[in-house]
């Protein structure tokens, strides 16, 4: 059954007229915003993200080595695909607590300036992209040990995503000396 030409007529001038009133600057301004993507994921009761160019790849838990006098929220080393990859459980680096292993924990292999690292972190859940204008200071970590890795987050579906310095992180003396 077709609809009478009459309709049809209606129907496209209907679009004409939805499509006239569009804001035809928005699309000028959308081009003119940079997009943020990031990988969302939860650590403890923060629900932060980092930069998806740091981030080589989100694994489920693995197995791992551990390694003797190494500091105990390092868990040891894991084999990824033939590399060695220390496994670094991040919520105990920096909440003192150790993170419980469970069907959702992760491990986000982590990428800075050549050194690969694995993070555990509680959740991932998936990627997200953020528009840097939407950028904000963040206020929520105050007193914190994230104080000085979450500068800045995101507003995004209701939820607050806090943006972790991964380079910061990685540069931090006593995250990078593993002894014990």
């Amino acid at each position: 059954m077709s609809e009478p030409s009459g309709q049809i007529f209606a129907r496209l001038a209907a679009f004409e007229e939805r499509s006239l009133a569009h804001d035809v600057g928005e699309s000028e301004r959308q081009e003119q915003i940079s997009n943020w993507d990031g990988v969302v994921f939860r650590l403890a009761d923060h629900r932060l993200t980092c930069a998806i160019d740091q981030v080589d790849e989100v694994l489920a838990f693995p197995p791992y080595t551990d390694v003797p006098g190494s500091k105990e929220w390092i868990l040891g080393i894991a084999n990824v695909r033939g590399s060695l990859v220390p496994v670094v459980d991040l919520g105990w680096y920096l909440f003192g607590i150790r993170t419980p292993v469970s069907m959702r924990t992760r491990m986000l292999l982590a990428s800075v300036q050549g050194r690969a690292t694995g993070l555990m972190v509680d959740e991932v859940f998936g990627q997200r992209h953020f528009h840097t204008d939407e950028a904000r200071d963040c206020e929520s970590v105050r007193g914190t040990p994230l104080e000085d890795l979450v500068r800045k987050e995101f507003s995004l579906g209701g939820e607050t995503w806090g943006i972790l310095q991964l380079e910061t992180l990685m540069r931090k003396p006593d995250f990078i000396d593993g002894a014990a």
